[in-house]
């Protein structure tokens, strides 16, 4: 078996020279590096986890929570971009269950799943303010996290997230642009700030561009067609109509169906305007508030390993831009 001392004298550097290549530690010349590694590859030499976790102190392997990531259109692709960044640095994801492994250990939090890892950090995704509670005992630990699309912050935790407030005023400045008085909001889950950051957003235009509000053209749900679908046949009974609909993607397309089905047609009867730009919403040529998913993983993942690295880690918000798509027209 090939040891860290072999690959040191075939390179004929010293055994610390390897460990920091393995490390990726500073210190060592760019053709060292490149010499080491070579040889490594050509000895087939990985080092053992256990044993690097020892001399380092890190695990190398990085928490992941959020409600069913896998089966979400915009987590799956956040994912992508903690991935890939986490990836290159030598680090390996785990994917936590929610669930407590006996409901008799009231105790056993985030904070503690966490330990029993022995993660060197972890990254939180999909959830909103009202499962804050749930996360005092890792925010008060030294366990460093960072949330995407709640704002949490701490001696160890920071977040990213997207300007939601301003992609809702692109939203609403684009539907007035093509002549869009009339404009009914479908929102996300109450208690989320993606939703709350939109709603406020979309308050902020219409009061700007002096738009009438209308309490009934405003509904609430979760993030799926099937909101968007119920509320949407709930507008079209209403006595007074709006013109336009602005939900986020999976809604826009719940309402996009209820549309159809009642006989109109998107975007001659209704414009319909979404947010997120999600895969599936590009196959209905949604036009849509557009965010970088990857581009959110990846924003994550470095302020998590400034935050592992003990370097500055200051909330990060992502710029938004509008897609036009078809399903918007001028009145």
């Amino acid at each position: 078996m090939v040891t860290i001392n072999d690959i040191a004298k075939k390179a004929k550097v010293s055994k610390s020279t390897v460990s920091k290549v393995i490390n990726n530690y500073s210190g060592v010349g760019d053709d060292t590096k490149e010499k080491v590694l070579k040889i490594m590859k050509e000895n087939n030499y990985w080092p053992n986890s256990v044993a690097r976790s020892l001399s380092t102190k890190k695990s190398y392997t990085i928490g992941i929570f959020g409600p069913q990531i896998l089966n979400n259109f915009f987590f799956r692709e956040v994912f992508e971009g903690i991935e890939a960044v986490m990836g290159d640095k030598g680090y390996d994801l785990l994917y936590f269950t929610n669930k407590q492994w006996d409901e008799s250990w009231v105790d056993y939090s985030y904070k503690e799943k966490c330990e029993n890892r022995n993660v060197d950090g972890v990254i939180m995704m999909g959830y909103g303010k009202v499962n804050i509670a749930q996360f005092d005992r890792l925010l008060k630990s030294e366990i460093p996290s960072v949330f995407i699309d709640l704002d949490l912050v701490g001696s160890n935790t920071s977040y990213v997230t997207s300007d939601n407030t301003g992609g809702a005023r692109k939203a609403v400045e684009y539907l007035a642009k093509l002549g869009h008085k009339k404009i009914a909001m479908i929102r996300g889950l109450n208690g989320f700030k993606v939703s709350t950051d939109r709603f406020v957003g979309f308050q902020q235009s219409i009061k700007a561009l002096n738009l009438p509000y209308n309490s009934k053209w405003m509904f609430d749900g979760d993030y799926s067609m099937e909101t968007g679908y119920q509320s949407m046949k709930k507008i079209l009974r209403l006595e007074e109509q709006p013109t336009a609909i602005f939900a986020e993607d999976l809604i826009a397309i719940g309402a996009i169906k209820a549309i159809r089905e009642a006989g109109l047609n998107v975007p001659e009867d209704y414009s319909v305007i979404g947010f997120d730009s999600i895969e599936v919403g590009r196959h209905y040529h949604l036009t849509t508030i557009a965010q970088d998913q990857i581009g959110l993983g990846k924003a994550a993942s470095k302020l998590l390993l400034n935050i592992i690295d003990q370097k500055s880690f200051s909330p990060i918000i992502l710029p938004t831009r509008l897609i036009i798509g078809e399903t918007c027209r001028e009145i």
